[in-house]
């Protein structure tokens, strides 16, 4: 019992200090780390086993964060990185922007139909999302992209901003960082972790998402008297802004293959397609950028800033290690702690005196990471604090790891969207001068339907 009161006394702190604006990597690590000492000292489990010790229990503690740090920067830390790497690059180059007018052409035809649009939106939004893995960075391209063209067919700016908000909602494909995280914890390749379990889940939740976007921003903008075929811009005021623009600037068409190159490269040199040839994520977003800056020789001709632009890429993966790397490595030191100082098995026991069974603790478990992720603003810091967490609660509950991880996995993407405080959803509802509390209250129920039908296609088919 002491110990749970310990566990539950940190993660209060741990939850209060992150929602006052405290740095959220320092703060999770400091409280696995309170969490590890505490258990040393009323006499739970030791940071690490007595054959991976130092010799002193004490430095133990900081042993297993070097070890952690150490393991994420050489496999999945990396990875992270070069995905990261190369999508700042294909920002800066114009290859995400030439991806975003290629795709969004066919949607002129539907101009007449306001709500129809924005449901399309929402789909190539998250289509890109598999290329362009930011959730801030992509909401930033298509508020300059596809919000003129939603505005021009007479959405109000909530309804126009809403779809772009929640683009990255259904964090899908093996570009993003959770995916990886999950495919790594569950011991599976990632490329079969998408294919085996994310694409009926992903498919479900899309359909549901774009369904809720037309009822509830149709009823929104209803209720406040905004009907759209009042408020109808000329159809080409979009095309008319972009003409305008310097064309030396803007990446030819060609470009929005780039974007594309490592996913096709991953997905044809795996098990579906050439198995004799085996090519993880990072090596695919090494090849990318190579075959890149060829694209960039032929276009601009000058073979030192060419190869000086690769300087991007690295600051790219620089960047990501501060944000996202530590982050797991926060996560899992907090998670650690947990584990050692006996809470995990608490939790498993009640849950087992309770009658819980592997659907109701699944369900908790998706409760745990929907209530972080909303109030931390972050699907990643959410995910990354308790994914580990589960093959331990699995395993003691009979079930595959999988079945909780997936739901966890897509809830934490999703949850994020429900939050005012998060990074996206500040950003776009800047850009587009309304409040993101407002904006928060038309994702809240295409977020809520896309987390009930995820978390009940998942534990129902896995």
């Amino acid at each position: 019992m002491l110990s749970i009161i310990i566990a539950l006394i940190v993660t209060g702190f741990v939850t209060m200090f992150v929602l006052k604006g405290y740095k959220a990597q320092a703060i999770l690590m400091a409280g696995g780390i309170v969490l590890m000492i505490a258990a040393m000292l009323i006499g739970q489990d030791l940071p690490l086993p007595e054959s991976a010790s130092t010799g002193s229990q004490w430095l133990d503690v900081f042993q297993f964060i070097k070890n952690t740090f150490s393991s994420q920067s050489a496999g999945l830390g990396l990875k992270i990185m070069a995905i990261a790497g190369f999508a700042f690059y294909m920002h800066e180059i114009g290859a995400s922007e030439s991806l975003v007018r290629v795709l969004t052409r066919p949607l002129a035809r539907i101009k007449h139909m306001p709500y129809f649009f924005m449901a399309m939106c929402f789909i190539i939004g998250e289509f890109l999302s598999i290329f362009i893995t930011s959730a801030s960075g992509l909401g930033v391209l298509l508020m300059v992209t596809l919000y003129p063209l939603m505005r021009s067919v007479g959405l109000s700016r909530l309804s126009a901003c809403a779809p772009i908000a929640t683009a990255v909602a259904v964090e899908m494909g093996p570009g993003q960082g959770n995916v990886n995280f999950a495919a790594e914890i569950i011991g599976i390749d990632v490329v079969d972790y998408v294919v085996q379990y994310q694409l009926v889940v992903a498919a479900a939740a899309l359909i549901t998402i774009a369904v809720l976007h037309v009822v509830i921003q149709k009823y929104y903008d209803v209720k406040s008297g905004h009907i759209a075929s009042e408020h109808r811009h000329l159809a080409d005021q979009a095309d008319e802004n972009h003409s305008t623009e310097d064309t030396q600037s803007i990446a030819p068409t060609i470009y929005a293959i780039l974007p594309v190159i490592p996913l096709v490269l991953i997905f044809t040199f795996s098990k579906l397609m050439i198995s004799s040839i085996k090519m993880d994520v990072t090596t695919a977003m090494f090849v990318s950028i190579v075959i890149t800056l060829f694209f960039e020789y032929f276009r601009r001709g000058n073979a030192k800033k060419v190869i000086d632009s690769i300087q991007i890429f690295f600051d790219g993966m620089g960047r990501q290690f501060a944000n996202v790397v530590t982050f797991i490595v926060a996560g899992q030191t907090f998670a650690q702690g947990l584990k050692t100082i006996g809470a995990i098995d608490v939790i498993v026991n009640a849950a087992e005196t309770a009658g819980f069974g592997p659907v109701l603790m699944t369900i908790v478990m998706v409760g745990i990471i929907m209530v972080s992720a909303i109030l931390m603003g972050s699907g990643n810091a959410a995910f990354f604090s308790f994914a580990n967490l589960v093959p331990d609660i699995a395993a003691k509950m009979g079930i595959a790891p999988v079945v909780m991880l997936l739901p966890m996995q897509f809830v934490a993407g999703m949850s994020r969207n429900i939050s005012p405080i998060a990074p996206n959803m500040v950003a776009i509802a800047g850009v587009a001068e309304v409040s993101p509390f407002e904006l928060a209250k038309r994702t809240a129920v295409p977020m809520l339907g896309g987390i009930i039908i995820s978390v009940f296609i998942s534990i129902t088919s896995f």
